[in-house]
């Protein structure tokens, strides 16, 4: 398999055959100096926006190489979009669910504080510096399973904010908990595939307070199970994705 290195400055448009296409920075440094790359090597180039293309390197200097395109693919956005409401949790837990959701193919993840949460982006600064370490975990993990989309990390949002999602035209927030009367899979079976968005609402390692599902169901959310065994946040999203690819035919 070919390694993939990203371009994400650069428009649909600049990624025909027969172009030459320059990658300088922190990515071509990884490329040449780490992973050693080599020009006559084939390697995929991508915009993390729905362009891959397949090319020859015919430039591997220190700090930059050059790809000349052989082969072009656009990847038109999945819909309906599958988005992950990941609550922030102690340890890695989060980001290895930010990991795992980005290889399942997510389209977007959204973190956010439960009351549970033992991990706390206490002010603005810290919320920047959480979001964009996640935004670097999903672009390594969009690169090494070859996703033409890097998965967008929003700015962490709020309970309010995930109730406000539910009135959305086409939207589905679907919150799991072993509290749910019927299981995702037999929710997405009948609703999914008519829909534009889906949201799945994940709590912490404590789980969701109470309050939360009172608000999230006042709000027109599904609460919803996976099964009958009770999993870890980190995992816990991952497995409503691959549920939903399944339903809507993308596995």
């Amino acid at each position: 398999m070919a390694n993939l290195y990203y371009r994400e400055d650069l428009e649909a448009a600049a990624f025909v055959p027969g172009a030459e296409i320059e990658v300088d920075g922190d990515e071509a440094h990884h490329a040449v100096r780490v992973s050693r790359l080599r020009v006559g090597e084939q390697i995929l180039l991508g915009n993390g926006s729905g362009a891959l293309a397949r090319g020859t390197v015919t430039v591997a200097e220190k700090q930059r190489f050059a790809v000349a395109l052989s082969a072009v693919q656009l990847v038109e956005a999945a819909t309906p979009r599958v988005v992950l409401a990941q609550a922030l949790a102690k340890g890695d837990r989060d980001e290895r669910a930010v990991e795992q959701a980005t290889e399942f193919g997510i389209d977007a993840i959204l973190p956010w504080e439960a009351t549970r949460s033992v991990s706390r982006w206490a002010d603005a600064d810290k919320r920047e510096r959480g979001r964009a370490k996640w935004q670097r975990i999903a672009r390594e993990a969009a690169k090494q399973s070859v996703r033409p989309w890097i998965p967008e990390i929003e700015s962490a949002v709020t309970l309010s904010d995930l109730a406000e999602r539910c009135s959305a035209q086409g939207t589905a927030v679907v919150a799991l908990h072993p509290a749910g009367t019927t299981t995702l899979s037999a929710w997405a079976s009948d609703h999914a595939a008519a829909l534009t968005e889906i949201i799945l609402v994940i709590g912490p390692e404590g789980g969701f307070a109470d309050a939360e599902l009172d608000t999230l169901r006042a709000a027109g959310a599904d609460v919803r199970v996976l099964g009958e065994t009770v999993l870890r946040t980190s995992s816990a999203g991952p497995a409503g994705i691959a549920v939903l690819n399944t339903i809507l035919g993308r596995w």
